[in-house]
C-alpha cells in the first residue's frame, strides 16, 4: 500500500531556519495521526509542505505516492483560526459553498448537487441545522464544525487540521476531536491532527508524530512518549508521568505542553495583528 503521507530523508528550510532535517517516516492510508511538539516545532510548516505550499530544501516528501500539488483536492485543509475570520453576516451554507469554488467570500450560486454534497457533509459533522444560521450566531464550537464540514467538501482522503482545538472550551474539543475520529473511520481517510496537548487524543489517535528539535519520532504513544525520545525532540531533559489516564511531559518539574498553551495564549491576546 502507498503511504498517504512520506518523508525521506527530508529536510525543510525557511529564511535560512532548519525546520526539519533530514526525516523520514511513512504515514499509512486511514491513520489517525495526532501531531505534537513544541511551538515551532514544524507542525504548520509541516502541512504546508504536504499541500505544496512549500518544497523540500533536500530529500523527497510524498503524497500518495507523488510529489505535492498546489490545490489538490484530495487533501481537505483546516487551517489555524487565529485572525481570518469572514463576515460573520454570511449563513454557513453560503460560507461553505463559497469556498467550494474557490471564489472566497463571493456568493455562487449552489447546484441542486453541491447542495445536496454540503448538507451530507454538515450532517457527517453534525451540524446540518448550521447551514442557515449566520456565523455571527455561532459559538466557537459551532463554527469549527462547520469550518471542519468546509475542509472535508469533496471528499478528500487526507486530511489536515492545524490545531483545532485552540480556543474551544473542553466539551467542544472532545465533540470535535469525536467527529473527525467518526468521519475518518467512516471515509477511510488519513487525518494529521495537530494539537498542543496529548490528553485529549490519547484514546482516539493510532500513532503520534512528534516533531522537535528538527526531528521527528511517529510511532505508538507507549514507543514515542517516553523520556528518551522526547528529551531529544526538547533538546532538554524531560521526564514522562502517567498517572490516571493521564500523560504529563515534564521538564524540571514544570508541565511542558502547559506552559507553552500559556505564553502563546498571553500572546495571543497581548497583539492583534
Amino acid at each position: 500500500m502507498t503511504p498517504s503521507v512520506e518523508l525521506d530523508r527530508t529536510s525543510i528550510r525557511i529564511g535560512g531556519h532548519t525546520v526539519l532535517k533530514d526525516v523520514s517516516f511513512a504515514i499509512q492510508p486511514g491513520e489517525f495521526i495526532g501531531v505534537l511538539g513544541p511551538n515551532g516545532a514544524g507542525k504548520t510548516t509541516l502541512m504546508r509542505s504536504i499541500l505544496g505550499l512549500l518544497s523540500p530544501h533536500s530529500g523527497a516528501l510524498r503524497v500518495f505516492g507523488r510529489t505535492p500539488q498546489r490545490g489538490d483536492s484530495s487533501i481537505g485543509y483546516l487551517p489555524q483560526l487565529r485572525t481570518v475570520l469572514p463576515d460573520l453576516r454570511v449563513r454557513g451554507l453560503d460560507y461553505i459553498a463559497s469556498s467550494m469554488h474557490g471564489e472566497r467570500w463571493g456568493l455562487p450560486s449552489v447546484s441542486a448537487r453541491d447542495r445536496a454534497m454540503i448538507e451530507a457533509t454538515l450532517d457527517a459533522v453534525g451540524a446540518r441545522n448550521l447551514a442557515q444560521r449566520a456565523l455571527s450566531d455561532m459559538s466557537g464550537g459551532e463554527r469549527q464544525r462547520l469550518l471542519l464540514a468546509q475542509a472535508l467538501i469533496g471528499q478528500p482522503k487526507l486530511l489536515l487540521l492545524d490545531e483545532p482545538l485552540i480556543s474551544l472550551d473542553a466539551r467542544h474539543q472532545e465533540v470535535v476531536i469525536d467527529v473527525v475520529r467518526q468521519v475518518c473511520r467512516e471515509r477511510k481517510i488519513t487525518v494529521l491532527f495537530s494539537a498542543h496537548e496529548l490528553n485529549q487524543l490519547l484514546g482516539s489517535i493510532d500513532r503520534v508524530l512528534y516533531l522537535g528539535n528538527g526531528q521527528a519520532a511517529l510511532g505508538t504513544v507507549d514507543e514515542v512518549v517516553t523520556a528518551p525520545v522526547l528529551s531529544r525532540l526538547y533538546g532538554t531533559d524531560i521526564e514522562v508521568l502517567r498517572a490516571g489516564g493521564h500523560i504529563f511531559v515534564m521538564s524540571r518539574g514544570c508541565d511542558v505542553e502547559r506552559v507553552e498553551h500559556t505564553h502563546e495564549h498571553d500572546h495571543d491576546h497581548g497583539h492583534h495583528h
